[in-house]
């Protein structure tokens, strides 16, 4: 026993060593590992998924200090290189020409992403990437509706909704608790993107044959669900206005949020009649008094 006691805490050190290096090269926390580049942060990301589901040792590890830092630090990173490469999209003098190689990191940083929405949970860090998504959403939106990327780059919009999904979902579901006012920024920014994008890449779908970038019935489905989910997390005058907006652009036909109206008139109904109660009770007592 007294071995065995000796032996742990160098097991744990070890597994803290490999985690953390895994970390670092797949959030390229220190750069682009050349000459191996994706192939090796590729590997990083499968070996950080292994440990997080089949090494008991991690979850201990994941207690320390020190790790969270290092994932923060590359969430941060990630997040913050992200939005400088999407702003100089709107630099270039033709997205054509001479940008494959800034589109190429650009889509590497939101599969990236998309791959943290995933982990993140399982170290309960995911706040802090919901956190910074937030932080920039109005920034992203800003440049993907640029004129010059009104007709272009479709793959980079749909992968946009795809990590928004996962932020949606994170806040809508309760995973991720963020202040009032942060969940209702967060819907407004993405909520009129995603409803003008839907029917914009079904048009697209329906014009070209084999055009790849839509939104399949799963990731309609996920978004639907998290923003009915969010809007009902909203103080009530916050959820009217957003189903206000919804109710006069119902003939776009999605998000449906039916589900979140009938909620939100049934809570509305309720506290009517609890007012009314209430104030009939006090008349009652001043009646008597």
């Amino acid at each position: 026993m007294s071995f065995i006691h000796q032996i742990k805490p160098v097991q744990l050190v070890i597994a803290k060593d490999i985690f953390v290096s895994a970390i670092r090269i797949a959030m390229s926390i220190d750069g682009s590992c050349l000459p191996f580049g994706d192939v090796l942060r590729t590997s990083a990301q499968e070996q950080v998924d292994y440990m997080l589901s089949k090494d008991k040792d991690t979850l201990i590890v994941m207690a320390d200090d020190e790790v969270k830092s290092v994932v923060r630090t590359g969430v941060y990173n990630t997040i913050n290189s992200f939005e400088k490469d999407l702003a100089s999209l709107l630099l270039v003098p033709s997205l054509e020409l001479g940008a494959a190689d800034n589109n190429d990191r650009i889509m590497r940083k939101l599969s990236d992403l998309e791959w943290m929405c995933n982990v993140l949970p399982k170290m309960d860090l995911m706040k802090n990437l919901v956190s910074d998504w937030a932080a920039i959403s109005n920034q992203i939106l800003r440049i993907v509706e640029d004129k010059k990327l009104d007709q272009v780059m479709w793959g980079l919009k749909i992968k946009l909704i795809e990590v928004t999904c996962k932020v949606l979902e994170a806040v809508g579901y309760g995973g991720v608790i963020l202040p009032a006012a942060c969940r209702v920024q967060l819907l407004k920014s993405w909520f009129p993107y995603i409803r003008k994008m839907k029917p914009l890449l079904d048009s697209k779908g329906t014009e070209e044959n084999g055009f790849p970038y839509k939104m399949d019935q799963d990731l309609c489905q996920a978004i639907e669900g998290a923003i009915v989910s969010l809007v009902l997390t909203l103080p009530s005058n916050d959820q009217a206005d957003i189903l206000a907006d919804w109710i006069r652009s119902r003939e776009i036909g999605y998000p449906d949020l039916s589900e979140a109206f009938e909620v939100w008139c049934y809570r509305t109904k309720s506290a009517k009649r609890r007012l009314v109660e209430g104030l009939d009770g006090n008349s009652d007592a001043v009646i008597s008094a």
